[in-house]
């Protein structure tokens, strides 16, 4: 299925979820409640058609074709 991740095309599984997108994206692998499996912090964040999609409903968000979807990494630095 293809949806539109921060502006570009992206291929997913037909029954892919936003845990299942980021753990794509970042490489690493997520609880269902969206943190990172390894304890380490993530500093993601995810909005789906202009909605933010809190970090405790992404094992549960399903994908659709076409969807857009914003991924936003949090960088430190000044």
């Amino acid at each position: 299925m293809n949806i539109i991740l921060n502006g570009l095309r992206h291929t997913v599984a037909s029954d892919a979820s936003i845990t299942a997108l980021v753990s794509q994206v970042t490489g690493r692998t997520l609880a269902a409640s969206g943190q990172a499996a390894d304890g380490g912090k993530l500093g993601v964040a995810v909005a789906r058609n202009a909605e933010v999609v809190p970090r405790s409903q992404w094992f549960v968000t399903a994908l659709a074709e076409g969807d857009d979807v914003e991924l936003v990494t949090a960088v430190q630095g000044g």
